[in-house]
C-alpha cells in the first residue's frame, strides 16, 4: 500500500507514543507529538482508518493496524538506518543527524534499505541506542536500564539514551559521555538524584539529576 510521507509521520508517531501505553493514543497526544491542530489530526486519523492502518474509536483513541504497525516500523528501520550510516560512514556528529534521517526515511525502495543494513554490518542500535529493526519487523533485546537503577561499585557502560534531541546530546558532548563510556558508579544523592560516577581514566565526575534519569547503561 502506498502511503504519503506526513501519512508515514503519523504512523511513527502513534508507534512511538503508544509504546508507552496499552490504551489508544489521544488526538491531542498526536497534535501535541506532530505540532499541529488536532482537527487536522482527526482528518489524518479517519483517512488512515479508512486505509485500514488504523483503528480509530472516538474519545477512546487511534491504534495501530498489523498493516499500519508494519508501516511505522518499515520508516522507524530507515530513519535508525540513515543515522548509523551518517554517524559511522560520514562522520557527523550524534547530534546532528535527526533531520537529515528525518528526510531520508521516506525513501521508497527497500533494495536500498537492504543494502544499506548489509554495508553497515547490520547494526542492532542507531548512533543514539535505539534499537534497529530487522527486515521482518522485529527488535533487537536489549540488557539494559537508566543509570539510576544501578547502585554504587557497579561498573556500567553507556548504550543509549532516552532523550535524544541536539541540545541534550550536545550537553553529554560538553560531559564528554557518549555511547561506549565506561563508569563506576560511587554514589547518589539523596538531595537531588545526581550521582557521582569514576570514569575509566580514574577521573571522577558529578552527574546532574537530568542526565542520571536519561542515560541508559548495560554492567560490565
Amino acid at each position: 500500500m502506498e502511503t504519503t510521507y506526513t501519512e508515514e509521520n503519523y504512523l511513527k508517531a502513534i508507534w512511538s507514543l503508544s509504546s508507552n501505553t496499552r490504551n489508544g493514543v489521544s488526538t491531542n497526544k498526536l497534535a501535541e507529538r506532530l505540532d499541529t491542530k488536532a482537527s487536522s489530526v482527526t482528518d489524518m486519523v479517519r483517512r488512515l482508518s479508512d486505509k485500514g492502518l488504523v483503528d480509530y474509536i472516538k474519545y477512546q483513541g487511534v491504534k495501530l493496524s498489523d498493516e499500519g504497525r508494519a508501516v511505522a516500523v518499515r520508516v522507524i528501520r530507515k530513519h535508525r538506518l540513515w543515522e548509523s550510516f551518517l554517524v559511522d560512514k560520514l562522520r557527523f556528529n550524534w547530534d546532528e543527524v535527526h533531520e537529515l534521517a528525518e528526510q531520508l526515511e521516506h525513501i521508497r525502495s527497500q533494495e536500498l534499505t537492504d543494502r544499506l543494513d548489509a554495508f553497515l554490518g547490520h547494526p542492532a542500535c542507531d548512533p543514539h541506542g535505539d534499537p534497529i529493526p530487522k527486515k521482518d519487523g522485529t527488535f533487537p533485546e536489549l540488557e539494559r536500564k537508566v543509570i539510576s537503577a544501578h547502585q554504587p561499585g557497579e561498573r556500567v557502560v553507556i548504550t543509549g539514551v532516552t532523550d535524544s534531541s541536539a541540545s541534550f546530546l550536545q550537553f553529554l558532548n560538553r560531559l564528554k559521555l557518549g555511547l561506549g563510556t565506561e563508569l563506576e558508579i560511587l554514589e547518589q544523592f539523596d538531595f537531588d538524584k545526581s550521582m557521582l560516577v569514576k570514569r575509566e581514566a580514574g577521573d571522577e565526575q558529578l552527574l546532574p539529576a537530568g542526565v542520571v534519569s536519561q542515560l541508559l547503561v548495560s554492567t560490565k
